[in-house]
This record gives C-alpha cells, structure tokens and sequence, in this order.
C-alpha cells in the first residue's frame, strides 16, 4: 500500500477555495425507500441554494419523464447554483439533460475493469474515445462538464490518468475521482488524487462503506482536489455519501477554509430529513439533536461558565441553538439554570431537593421533560400548579375516510369542544386542540417523538413534544396506549405550561434572618 499520505500536512489547504457539488437530488434520493416529489426536490434545492452551494446535481434525466419534469422544476426556480444532471455515458442522456435546461452534465462513464468489460460490455479504447465525443458534444451545446470515472477507486491509475488526460483535451471542466462502493483508503485516494490533479480540476466523490468518506475527501482535498460531491445528512445508497455539513464545518474550523453559508446548514438538514423521511441520529455531528446538548454536571457548570468549554465551535455557527438538559447526570448548575430559564427561584436547599428528583427520574431511564422539572419545583415548594388549560375528552377515527377528531378542554374554568380533520388522526387531534384554543394556541411545535416503551401489540407509546411560545419553550412527555392520546396530552400539557405566567414565587428569607 502506498502510504504517501501519512506525511503529508493537511493544512495546507488553508486558504484554498473549496467547492461543493451537492447530489442529494440523485445520489441521495438513490437511499432505499427515498422518492422526493417535484416539490419537495424544488424546496431542497432552494435551501441548498441559500446555503451558497455552487453545484446542484437535480437528478438524472434518463430516469425518465417525471424526473425530467422535477429537473425541469428546479431550473426554472433562477437559483444562483449551477444546476446539472447526472449523464451516462450515451448521446442520447446528453440530450435529455439539454431539453431539462441544465447549466452542466456529471458525465459517468466507467472506470474499472469490472464496470468497463462486465457491465458495460466495452474497452478502455471505447471508453476514451467515447467520453471525448459527448464531451466534445456536450461543450458545443454550452454545457459545463464533469467526468466521472465510475469505481474508479478500483481502476488502474494509469487508465485513470489517461481517461482524465482525454476528458480535458476535448474541454471537460474537470475530472472527478470516485470512490463508488466506499472502497478504498486514504492513502490510495491520496496517490491516485495528486496524479489527476496534475492534469487538470479534480473532484472527489466519496461514500462511507467503510467509515472513510471523510478521511478520504480531506485526503483528496490535500493532494489537490478543489470540488467535493456530497449529500445533505450523508443519505445516499447503502452507507451514503460524506456529508455536506460535516465537511464544511471542517474545513471551516480547522484549516480556515470557507465553502458555504454555514448558519444555514441546520435548516438545510432539517429540509432534508422532513422531505425524505430519514431522522437525523441525535449523535450526528453538526446537526443531531445531541450536538449541543449537555446533561452531565460537569459539563454543564463548565459550559455555564464558559460557552466553549465543551465545544469546538459555537451553535450559532451552524445556525443552532445550545441545550441544557437534566437526567441522572445533571448537577446543581444545570438544575439551577433550568429553573432561572422558567423563572423559578429556589433556595439552596429546594434546588439540592429538585436535584435529587431528577435524578430519581433519570436512574428510571426517562427523560426528564420541562414539566417534569417544573412539577417538582412545585412540590418541593409547596406550591400547586394553577392549570391553565386541561385535557377533558378526546374522540379520534381515521377508518374508511378522512381522519377527524374531536376533543373538549377546559380552559381558563370555561369548556371548549372543536373538531378537526388532518393526515391522520393525530394531526387531525391537534389541528382540534388549535381549533378550540383560538388565539392561544399560537404556540410553535419544536419537536415530537415517539418512542415504544413496551413491546407487543398493545405497547404503551411515550410521546415527547417540545414547543415554544416567544422566547419561551418547553418540553413535555406523555404515556398511554394510545398514539393519539399521548400526542394530545403532551401538547395540551405543552401549551399549559407556555400559557401560565411565572410561578408565584413564595416569600424566600436567608438563613441570617
């Protein structure tokens, strides 16, 4: 193995510029169980948009003629990015991509034995002389070009060298290393990257088969690669593709290298995951739930203390936000500045007391929620909580047509009944909570998950919402057998909560009174 690239310093991209060529249209909707409407590929290509992405790869107009149709979508939008199509290796997808008014083509031709004899049924001399016709073509109707040697981690290098040799003499715009099946090691990518980049712009693409597509685009970047293919979130086929956000908060943090708006990015990844239904892991870097959240005491007391304690780079960088939560581990700190945040003050010894509730709760393995917290402030206090709002009955049906739920609360003494309909017997229940609360319920819905916590067909589900109301936000679990029920009463609780006043905080005198 060539292991040229141990040595070589990485910093030395500071100051280069970087691009990205984002293909979460194509490679990423290549995901299993992934098909993204003409809508929901035009919303993503505007965040990506805002983001300042440079490339936008809409999708693949051989697909056919939906797709076309989506391609269609996202290039009359009059975005700043440029907008291309993935090619084969074929006139007639140069054609199709054309009639989509495309700015440029990723042209994939094969690069490996394995794709050049088995699948294609060609040879390397076909496969050169081919690629330099469409290029040839595709730059006379005014395209810009990217070859792609397809698996080209698994070809020859000397091949590799010559088939990007050929692309740029008939006008490619560059040529792009890929690393299709997420193959190969930092070091080959290495060796390989410096050899092409001699030749002319060099790109990489990059999958995470084996935990290396990071590894191997900073190892791409460092032998002279200045474009990188990514997807939002990583998605993509199999293990996917390195991820947008990740790779550019790295260049951005440690080698000072500037690629895109980067408080955009949580908002493109939250686009994403809503739009394809892939969650994001709430330990993914830079845009999981986790990345910003603190329970430990330690912790916490230290980021109280100082915001960069135990972080590399500020939330707001990314355009998030910093999160205390409280569970076993927390601490008096954390307990402490949760209970500030709500507007309760508490003595010395309540706080110890809340403390040693919560983790009760936590040594249970539940989260501990907002009302939680709240609720053993007021126990501890003596004090009652005054309920704004409550829960009386709810009626839900979705069977045999449109899902319509109706409930009754009390609010403020006085009862209220609404109905509604909705996607489902959830949405329609709450769209029936907003109903009968009016002007009330302008509160926003922040998060919501569900969790089994029984298994079986009667499992008993823990709905989790957090919501938020001006600069006011809370979170709040709810149990029952119940999907709807449980979702109802999390957000009924929720908005409770929101809509009381600071707790009346009783007369507190110091031990030197």
């Amino acid at each position: 193995m060539n292991n040229t690239y141990s040595g070589v310093p990485v910093g030395t991209l500071s100051g280069d510029a970087v691009q990205f060529l984002d293909t979460t249209l194509r490679d990423g909707e290549q995901a299993p169980g992934v098909s993204l409407s003409p809508d929901e590929k035009a919303s993503i290509a505007r965040a990506l948009d805002r983001a300042q992405v440079d490339y936008i790869e809409a999708g693949s107009a051989c697909t056919g003629p939906g797709e076309r149709e989506t391609i269609k979508r996202v290039t009359s939008l009059g975005l700043d990015a440029t907008i291309t199509s993935f090619a084969r290796g074929v006139q007639g997808d140069v054609d199709l991509a054309l009639d989509c008014d495309v700015d440029g083509i990723t042209l994939v031709v094969p690069a490996s034995e394995r794709h050049i004899e088995s699948k294609v049924g060609t040879t390397r001399d076909g496969v050169r002389e081919t690629t330099a016709d469409l290029v040839a073509y595709a730059k006379d109707h005014g395209l810009w070009v990217e070859v792609i040697g397809e698996d080209g981690s698994r070809a020859s290098a000397e091949f590799l060298e010559s088939l990007a040799r050929v692309s740029h003499d008939a006008g490619a715009d560059r040529f792009c290393f890929a690393d299709t099946v997420g193959h190969t090691s930092p070091e080959h990518t290495y060796d390989v990257v410096s050899r092409l980049a001699d030749l002319g712009p060099t790109s990489t693409h990059t999958h995470d088969d084996l935990g290396l597509a990071m590894a191997n685009v900073h190892a791409s970047l460092a032998a002279g690669a200045d474009l990188v293919h990514t997807t939002v979130n990583g998605i993509g086929e199999r293990a996917g593709n390195v991820a947008l956000e990740e790779v550019a908060i790295a260049l951005h943090h440690c080698y000072d290298v500037e690629t895109v708006k980067l408080d955009e990015l949580y908002s493109l990844a939250q686009t994403v995951a809503y739009a394809t239904g892939i969650a994001l892991p709430p330990n993914k870097a830079v845009v999981g739930e986790n990345a910003f959240t603190h329970e430990s005491g330690i912790h916490t007391d230290g980021t109280l203390k100082d915001d960069a304690m135990y972080e590399p780079y500020s939330p707001e960088t990314v355009g998030r936000e910093r999160r205390l939560v409280l569970g076993k581990h927390a601490g008096r700190a954390g307990v402490k500045a949760a209970l500030d945040e709500h507007g309760v003050e508490a003595t010395d010894d309540e706080v110890t007391a809340v403390v040693q509730r919560v983790k009760e709760l936590g040594d249970k393995g539940k989260r501990v929620t907002d009302a939680d917290l709240l609720a053993f402030a007021e126990d501890v206090q003596g004090r009652e909580h005054d309920r704004r709002v409550e829960l009386l009955d709810l009626t839900a049906a979705s069977g045999g047509g449109i899902p319509t739920a109706s409930v009754r609360l009390r609010v403020e003494g006085e009862e209220r009944v609404a109905s509604g309909t909705g996607s489902g017997p959830v949405d329609a229940a709450v769209k029936a909570v907003r109903e009968a609360l009016g002007p009330d319920a302008d509160a926003q819905l922040d998060d919501y998950h569900v969790d089994a916590i029984t298994g079986g067909t009667d499992a008993v589900v823990t709905v989790e919402v957090a919501m938020s109301r001006g600069d006011r936000r809370v979170s709040v679990a709810a149990s029952d057998a119940d999907i709807t029920r449980a979702s109802v009463e999390a957000m009924v609780d929720a908005l409770d909560r929101l809509l009381a006043s600071k707790p009346a905080v009783p007369n507190v005198s110091s031990a030197d009174d």
